[in-house]
């Protein structure tokens, strides 16, 4: 028999979400800071020529300049105030969490409920402004020596040019992070991965042409193109598959009696999710994989370290040590995460506190053995899920020019965003349905 919540979600349609007014205005509001990003995406920074720029990004299309591109959606190969986007934000958010599981105080930090996760926040702005201010920095000076065809990318070189670039840029950074928070706040869905997730749907379009056009051209096979395209349909059926894959375990509470009565006894389950880090690992590996390559692209070969030079080749899209770092990361991240999210000692203390247990298994200890034996499990179907599905991509894109927002990453972003946005949409409506229902039952209260 289905439950109350159930019935009530069953019930959602489009006259009950006609009524939504608060669902309604959090996704006009969703919308309107969509666009205001957009808009960012066009307007130029100072000092720096377009048409050089979109020279020199057409030459490293299918290298860390395109990858880049894609995550800022155009914002870098137009050089706009939005070209460092929100990856500063996201670089500062992974070094702040590896500090919180290193250092005692930051650890504290995280049990200290809301407040201290405020403070966090904080901390994670003040990096933020630190890597961007770096990045910018690079940015500006590799500008300067980068040349094309057509000229230089700066039109007026020198320290002016520099000290306005690097404000620009951090500016336009420290802008879209507020925005997402708002987003989050007051719109519908993660902003942060909103904003991510409208640069590349905003750049499929221009894909799908450049596919098309290649096989038009005889470049592609016709029948390479129909196949690439069954074959992305089938990856994401697969990864929609896979989000929302999950293991639940049964959780058995006891009977207790009050009075005369009986309460308890009832049996429910907790679902673990197979990727319980969802979208975070491979957009954390990016913005990794972006920090050394980006001063090796940018620097163009002059004045640069025998190193960084071979770093910066073997760690191009496609070459097989980028894949076996991107893999490894994805990996890493994918451990992590979970581990930080999901605490088996404290579930199981939790749940022993609330007289519930696992059948057949003792509270306590033996408890949380289990639910981190089986978390493991999961987190390792769920990372080499994550490695398939972004690097079996690569494989196209490297020997087959591909178009790249056809990459593996760029479609887990896709379909992880809409399904969570999704969800809370559907929360919204069913939460909506909820006050209706009380409103109504005091209505006829008071009329009694």
């Amino acid at each position: 028999m289905a439950s109350a919540a159930d019935q009530i979600a069953a019930s959602i349609n489009i006259k009950a979400f006609s009524k939504a007014t608060e669902l309604k205005k959090r996704i006009w509001f969703t919308l309107a800071a969509l666009i205001v990003y957009r808009l960012g995406t066009y307007i130029p920074v100072p000092g720096v020529d377009a048409t050089v720029m979109g020279q020199l990004l057409a030459q490293h299309q299918g290298g860390i300049l395109g990858m880049f591109d894609m995550f800022t959606g155009g914002a870098l190969g137009r050089m706009t105030v939005f070209a460092l986007n929100i990856m500063p934000y996201i670089s500062a958010s992974i070094i702040v969490q590896l500090m919180s599981t290193a250092l005692p105080s930051l650890e504290s930090l995280k049990k200290e409920g809301e407040q201290g996760r405020k403070r966090l926040n904080q901390y994670t702005r003040y990096l933020t402004v630190v890597i961007a201010l770096f990045q910018a920095y690079g940015i500006a000076v590799g500008l300067e020596s980068m040349h094309s065809q057509a000229g230089s990318a700066v039109i007026n070189p020198g320290v002016f040019f520099i000290v306005s670039c690097v404000i620009t840029l951090v500016g336009g950074t420290m802008f879209l992070m507020w925005l997402g928070e708002q987003i989050t706040s007051r719109g519908v869905g993660n902003g942060i991965s909103l904003i991510i997730f409208a640069g590349i749907v905003a750049n499929l379009p221009h894909a799908l042409a450049s596919l098309f056009q290649l096989g038009y051209t005889g470049a592609l096979s016709p029948i390479f193109v129909i196949i690439f395209l069954m074959l992305a349909a089938a990856t994401i059926a697969f990864i929609v598959f896979m989000e929302q894959a999950q293991r639940r375990v049964v959780i058995q509470y006891p009977k207790r009696q009050v009075g005369r009565h009986m309460f308890g006894g009832e049996s429910s389950h907790m679902p673990l999710k197979v990727n319980t880090a969802g979208v975070i690992p491979p957009i954390f590996a990016s913005s990794v994989l972006l920090i050394p390559v980006t001063v090796a692209g940018f620097m163009n070969g002059k004045n640069m370290p025998g190193w960084l030079s071979f770093l910066g080749q073997e760690l191009g899209q496609g070459q097989p040590l980028y894949m076996l770092f991107y893999a490894l990361m994805i990996l890493f991240f994918s451990f992590f995460y979970a581990a930080v999210t999901f605490n088996p000692e404290e579930t199981a203390d939790n749940l022993r506190k609330q007289g519930g247990f696992v059948p057949g298994i003792r509270p306590g200890a033996n408890t949380a053995t289990y639910f981190d034996r089986i978390l493991t499990r999961l987190t390792v179907i769920g990372a080499l899920y994550l490695v398939a599905v972004c690097l079996l991509p690569q494989v196209l894109i490297s020997h087959y020019n591909v178009p790249f927002y056809f990459g593996g990453t760029s479609l887990i972003i896709i379909v992880s965003v809409t399904i969570d946005t999704v969800t809370q949409i559907q929360s919204h409506l069913v939460a909506h349905q909820y006050q209706g229902l009380i409103q109504r039952s005091r209505r006829r209260g008071r009329g009694r």
